[in-house]
């Protein structure tokens, strides 16, 4: 049991949660310290904390091990892929999909936690399916890097719903601060999978699966991946603009300086003609660009 237990978190690259889990955190403090309608805030609850790490967690781990049962003919034909676990027996199907099923269901158990508001809860499905579907999109069109943007803008927006859903059904305009840094996580993200996506281009093409570098090249998907991260920057830039109610200052304005060269150093090491360094602009830069936005923008925040 350990045995697959190891191979399981290792499938699902358990530590790359460090991709999303951030920008849930930092919408948590957002939620936390925006004042109220009446002026005051709704403050920070450990129980609220436990149920952001927890959804997190178990609904990325949930997608990851969906995506590799229903990739896993398609993992076994690619070179790149194809010592995964599940092609090379590492893991049986059955057992990945009981951890999905577990997954899932932590999943919505988790935002029973938010109670007695109901909405994280009443959304948790249709999120999760949602997410879940992801895992096809490729086979139909080559926005599925934009289909993974959204899934993980869910974990912002998500937070936001989950801390704040009384004053939501009072006023949606509450939702602007979530809205634009749900708009940053989805150009970023979806950048930054074309640029990975770059790598599967020649095998994409073969197997007649959809993705930007297969439809544009790799030239045009470095491209529009770079006009995304730019995208993600103007959003960040909007999201004191939109939401004068909350205390965000010269630290934010030095943290998306940052976040701006690193997105300028991500695009400079990755060239059409040398793919080489993919992995380190993947894992490493936007590794540094979430858990770096959520110290500086929270530092910001609490001070």
């Amino acid at each position: 049991m350990l045995s697959t237990l190891k191979h399981i978190l290792e499938m699902i690259r358990f530590s790359h949660t460090l991709f999303a889990l951030p920008f849930a955190l930092l919408a948590a403090v957002m939620a936390w310290t925006a004042p109220t309608p009446d002026g005051d805030q709704i403050g920070f609850r450990w129980l609220h904390l436990v149920g952001v790490a927890a959804c997190m967690v178990s609904a990325r781990s949930a997608a990851m091990a969906f995506n590799r049962i229903a990739d896993r003919n398609i993992d076994a034909q690619n070179p790149r892929t194809k010592s995964r676990h599940i092609p090379i027996g590492a893991l049986s199907v059955r057992s990945v999909w009981l951890f999905t099923l577990a997954s899932s269901v932590g999943f919505v158990a988790s935002t029973l936690l938010f109670l007695p508001n109901p909405l994280p809860l009443f959304f948790s499905v249709p999120v999760l399916l949602f997410v879940l579907s992801y895992s096809y999109a490729k086979r139909y069109t080559a926005l599925s890097h934009f289909w993974l943007g959204t899934s993980l803008m869910f974990a912002p927006a998500g937070v936001w719903v989950a801390l704040r859903g009384e004053l939501l059904m009072v006023a949606l305009s509450d939702a602007l601060p979530a809205l634009s840094l749900g708009a940053a996580v989805l150009l970023w993200v979806a950048g930054f999978d074309m640029i990975y996506a770059c790598q599967d281009v020649e095998f994409d093409v073969k197997a007649k699966l959809h993705s930007v570098p297969a439809k544009l090249g790799v030239v045009g998907a470095l491209r529009l991946a770079a006009v995304c991260h730019l995208g993600m920057i103007a959003a960040l830039v909007a999201l004191p603009i939109l939401s004068p109610q909350l205390p965000l200052g010269w630290i934010y304005w030095c943290g998306i300086a940052a976040v701006a060269v690193l997105l300028l150093y991500e695009h400079a090491i990755v060239k059409p003609d040398d793919l080489t360094r993919v992995n380190i602009a993947f894992f490493h830069v936007n590794s540094i660009v979430s858990i770096g936005l959520f110290l500086i923008g929270t530092l910001d925040l609490l001070t």
